[in-house]
């Protein structure tokens, strides 16, 4: 397993679309209001500061809900030679 991190910026209203990773996701919000639908659980809204765990292959998506900027760390676990993100049908 490894460890990957990067900044995901999202622009006002765009949606991140439904997807997947083989591994765990934590996201920490850095700026903005961005919303977070994860399969079997309700939507949560996020601020700066705070966080969200996505455990592997849970369908979610990501949203900008706010008027300005977005942006998230997150930090993927995952399986060495696995893809770090799948697309949902």
């Amino acid at each position: 397993r490894e460890v990957v991190q990067a900044r995901v910026e999202i622009d006002p209203g765009v949606d991140s679309g439904r997807h997947w990773h083989p591994g765990e996701e934590i996201v920490y919000v850095l700026e903005g209001s961005l919303e977070y639908r994860v399969e079997g659980s309700p939507p949560v809204t996020l601020r700066p500061g705070q966080v969200v765990f996505i455990p592997a292959r849970k369908v979610h998506a990501a949203r900008n809900v706010g008027r300005g900027s977005g942006a998230e760390l997150a930090t993927y676990v995952v399986e060495k030679g696995k893809p770090l993100a799948v697309a949902a049908d």
